[in-house]
């Protein structure tokens, strides 16, 4: 998934413009965008959503649930379990073992974890990799709520780059997602009107090995999808490294346009083009 757009779940209208915005996933929130006095309603709302029948151009449903330790969590487990989505969302996970209760809660299905909202959340992203719980689906993070977290002023410099503590997290989160060998997704870009940061933030996430990013509002959506969908160019010089391995069986090197490629380019090659299949794109 490269898109995954956040809709208040008590909003008709929000919802409506996220399933019509083209992002490949939307997230029902039950979190921190409803009121304490709206999330009964907002039950109702994904419950009612969740039974209806969709095609498969449509995108994939994401539910935010409330974190493991808040009460409002086993209110959302028996209003959704009859008629899950595709995944849960889990806000706040402290560690592979938040993973483990919620399969006691939700048997077996996928869960993205959001892994390091809080700094204990960013000293426990090594236990996804150590004990990869087998409903884990991605892992992503959350600047918003650490900056809160740490009592930072803010978590972006003057020119809207990411200060260096919310760099580590983000890199840890990368990491770990990739030791554990399951999609890395990148937090929001907040600031919605400004284009041009989320355009070069989505393009340096993609050339750090993310594989999408989380949005605020559908206007972020084709920049989202843009960015992460193999260029032609991209998908040109991929083929061309595989092919030229594939030529010389047992070559641990291999040269193509003057210059030379070794196996971890290969191994990048190969999932490029994976990307480029699975968002339909002819190579």
């Amino acid at each position: 998934m490269r898109s995954l757009l956040f809709a208040p779940a008590d909003n008709q209208k929000k919802l409506e413009d996220a399933f019509a915005s083209g992002a490949d996933a939307v997230i029902l929130d039950l979190e921190d965008s409803v009121s304490y006095e709206n999330k009964a309603r907002a039950r109702d709302v994904v419950r009612s959503i969740l039974r209806e029948s969709r095609d498969e151009s449509a995108p994939e449903v994401i539910v935010r649930i409330n974190a493991l330790d808040e009460a409002e969590f086993n209110a959302d487990m028996v209003a959704l379990l009859d008629n899950p989505p595709e995944a849960f969302m889990l806000p706040k996970a402290e560690g592979s073992g938040c993973l483990d209760r919620m399969a006691r809660h939700a048997g077996p299905v996928p869960v993205i974890a959001i892994a390091a909202e809080t700094p204990r959340g960013v000293l426990q992203l090594p236990t996804f990799a150590e004990n990869t719980p087998d409903n884990l689906m991605a892992l992503t993070w959350g600047a918003e709520d650490l900056s809160a977290q740490l009592g930072a002023a803010t978590n972006r410099d003057k020119y809207g780059r990411l200060t260096y503590p919310y760099r580590f997290a983000r890199s840890m989160c990368l990491i770990t997602a990739r030791a554990a060998n399951v999609e890395p997704i990148d937090t929001v870009f907040v600031n919605y009107e400004d284009e041009e940061t989320l355009a070069q933030e989505c393009k340096n996430a993609f050339r750090d090995g993310f594989t999408g990013k989380l949005a605020i509002h559908p206007k972020q959506v084709p920049i989202i999808n843009r960015a992460f969908t193999p260029t032609n160019e991209q998908i040109a010089k991929a083929k061309a490294i595989i092919e030229a391995f594939e030529s010389r069986p047992g070559r641990g090197v291999v040269s193509v346009n003057g210059k030379m490629y070794d196996r971890p380019h290969l191994i990048r090659s190969q999932r490029l083009l994976r990307k480029a299949t699975r968002y339909g794109i002819e190579h």
